[in-house]
């Protein structure tokens, strides 16, 4: 099992980078639980809807806004796990999520890819997954998998259970999917079982786990709603992230986009532990900024630097394991 090296503790040696004071932690935590109790969260899903009324939450089921108290939101960050395992089909490959420590994993989502023998620049096919499958699964600096493409000669209602099967098949690694939909994630589970030797192996040790992105500002539409309770009715990790962008759709401002950020992925996460207390969340972020000449995300920039590193820090402030995508 593999427990890689900590960053951005307060020691005597090194560097570190801390964006965020204690006191501006405390700062955006109650924006964020005001926000979450006043304004509250669009959820699509009727199911959501009464998960969240029976934890005590209000709900206006004609307009769909849950207003979540605070003392229902720091519950849940009180119960979800600080620490989770991600799985391989290998157990060498085990890694540890917690407190500081730093793991790495390729970036997902590719829409075009080079190909490897003709030097093309073309859309991505299956067998492209199962190159890049490959290939991240011989790198040593690369701890577990993501998607690296999507297959666009297959049918793209079930294009998660072919992005699935071309890396469950073709790697060692842990292995994290945007899997669509609660049917859909199911079916994934049902190959990753096939593969861990069934159910019960799994369960003990999940070679996946699943990501979901709340759509900003403030809505968890129904797939995400569904990823996150179908996840946490069966114990595999969720990435909750949020892919907010600053000026686009959020504040301007570093400390409202952190805001609207925290938001949405506390009240996802209240939503996995209103489900099933402690229910393993991670802690998510793709978001940047827009860039305002071209209406665009901006990636790369000192902008998104400061995000990723504020986002990171907030996770650490609630003893959350963290995903957050490099600039």
């Amino acid at each position: 099992m593999k427990r890689n090296l900590h960053a951005g503790r307060n020691l005597n040696g090194g560097l570190s980078l801390n964006i965020l004071t204690d006191n501006e932690l405390e700062e955006i935590h109650l924006g964020t639980l005001e926000l979450l109790e006043k304004t509250g969260l669009f959820i699509e899903d009727d199911r959501a809807l009464d998960c969240f009324e029976e934890g005590g939450a209000r709900v206006d089921r004609a307009k769909k806004i849950v207003k979540i108290p605070p003392v229902l939101v720091e519950d849940a960050i009180r119960s979800a796990p600080s620490k989770v395992i991600l799985y391989g089909r290998d157990p060498r490959h085990d890694i540890v999520l917690e407190s500081t420590r730093v793991h790495f994993t390729n970036f997902s989502e590719g829409v075009m890819v080079n190909d490897p023998f003709t030097g093309e620049n073309r859309e991505p096919i299956k067998q492209d997954l199962v190159h890049a499958a490959r290939v991240i699964d011989a790198l040593p600096e690369i701890d577990f998998c993501e998607k690296a493409l999507g297959a666009h000669d297959v049918p793209q209602e079930t294009v998660p259970l072919h992005n699935a099967e071309a890396f469950l098949t073709n790697t060692t690694k842990h292995c994290a999917f945007g899997p669509g939909n609660r049917y859909l994630l199911n079916k994934i589970l049902d190959m990753a079982a096939a593969i861990a030797g069934g159910l019960e192996k799994l369960r003990d040790r999940p070679l996946v786990s699943f990501t979901t992105c709340p759509v900003s500002p403030l809505k968890l539409i129904t797939d995400c709603c569904e990823i996150i309770m179908e996840s946490a009715r069966k114990g595999v990790v969720c990435n909750i992230l949020s892919m907010a962008m600053a000026g686009g759709t959020s504040p301007v401002t570093l400390a409202g986009t952190l805001v609207t950020h925290n938001a949405e992925i506390l009240g996802g996460l209240t939503l996995a532990q209103l489900t099933r207390r402690g229910a393993p969340v991670i802690y998510g972020s793709s978001t940047t900024a827009m860039d305002l000449k071209l209406a665009e995300a901006s990636v790369g920039t000192p902008e998104c630097a400061l995000i990723s590193g504020a986002v990171a820090r907030l996770a650490r402030y609630y003893a959350l394991p963290s995903y957050v995508a490099g600039g």
